[in-house]
């Protein structure tokens, strides 16, 4: 799949706005990727995963871990593509956590998945519990990159979109977005 085909299926599934949106990463957009929209069709949820599976599955992992909610369907998919076990790191007191008797051995070969990374915090948090728990991250694989490549986890990524897409902090927004009222739809 070229990232032209799937920007092309977030268009088509409307889950590739254009405006005013405040991002998880508190920074300003006039593109937001509302992954879920485009996640609920089986299909198209096949055929992403089916392109990251083919791209990340020389790294040799083990286990898929994602930060739930965004991660979830495509970390699931992929996982299930590769024969892999699936696991999810959920909010408990603001801070991603494992739950629900989830663990990791040490030494696992683990793949971060998740859905759209900006700045990484998610991304960043669930590295940190593999690290804790001595698990051992072979790469993170996300649907898109919007930094374009430039934000470095210290383990290989691998995207199906890389876009530098602007975004802003609050107090220095362009002349165009500051006249638009902001939307923060990830929390819809």
């Amino acid at each position: 799949m070229t990232q032209e085909e799937a920007i092309e299926l977030f268009r088509q599934t409307g889950a590739l706005l254009d405006g005013h949106f405040i991002l998880r990463s508190g920074l300003h957009s006039r593109q937001f990727f509302q992954c879920a929209l485009a996640l609920q069709e089986m299909p198209i949820v096949t055929r992403f995963g089916e392109a990251l599976a083919n791209q990340i599955r020389h790294l040799g992992a083990e286990t898929v871990i994602s930060p739930a909610m965004g991660g979830l369907v495509i970390g699931q998919e992929i996982a299930r593509q590769l024969g892999l076990r699936f696991i999810f790191a959920e909010k408990e007191n603001g801070r991603l956590v494992l739950r629900r008797g989830f663990t990791i051995r040490p030494d696992e070969r683990l793949l971060v998945v998740e859905d759209v990374v900006t700045k990484g915090g998610r991304v960043q948090e669930t590295l940190e519990i593999v690290r804790s728990l001595n698990g051992n991250t072979v790469g993170v694989a996300m649907l898109v990159d919007r930094s374009d490549g430039t934000l470095d986890l210290g383990v290989p990524t691998h995207s199906l979109i890389r876009l530098n897409v602007e975004s802003f902090p609050a107090h220095q927004l362009p002349p165009d977005l500051s006249t638009i009222p902001a939307i923060k739809p990830g929390s819809k």
